[in-house]
């Protein structure tokens, strides 16, 4: 199944300060998936066209003061990916890091389902703290989008 788009209402408990958010959906025909193998299998290995746009977007952000890699910005603890594991149970695995300009969270949630297939969610949440990051969530939107559709398919494969 292709992932589709569907509604995030604020606040959200995984992350109440956030001001933005959105959420795909897909499902998998493995009915035992919990969420932090399911965003193993969508971050673990990006890829390498995510991995051209992250260099981009470190060196565009660095005159900003902004953390351009994350796996410098944040020492230390479990992480999958490049991501900072900020909160897990077997539903629910809450990846991110906060910066100057947004702090994000990716929740990845898994539901089983009756017919043995899980329904598994991603959900990005931002709060934006000034014009940076209003302007910078604005200028990555279309990547952001691409990128989520093309990890969440890696997690149905």
């Amino acid at each position: 199944m292709k992932s589709r788009e569907i509604p995030v209402s604020l606040p959200q408990p995984a992350f109440p300060g956030a001001d933005w958010g959105d959420c795909f959906e897909t499902l998998s025909d493995d009915p035992a998936l919990l969420a932090e193998a399911a965003a193993r299998r969508a971050f673990e290995r990006m890829p390498r066209w995510v991995g051209g746009l992250m260099a981009l977007r470190n060196l565009m952000v660095k005159p900003f003061g902004l953390k351009g890699d994350p796996d410098k910005a944040s020492q230390g603890g479990t992480r999958v990916g490049i991501f900072p594991i900020i909160r897990n149970t077997p539903e629910q695995c809450i990846l991110g890091f906060d910066d100057r300009h947004l702090d994000f969270r990716i929740v990845v949630e898994t539901q089983s389902l009756p017919d043995r297939q899980t329904a598994v969610r991603m959900m990005t949440l931002v709060k934006r703290h000034n014009m940076l990051g209003r302007v910078y969530l604005a200028a990555i939107m279309p990547f952001h989008k691409l990128i989520v559709k093309t990890t969440l398919s890696r997690v149905s494969d």
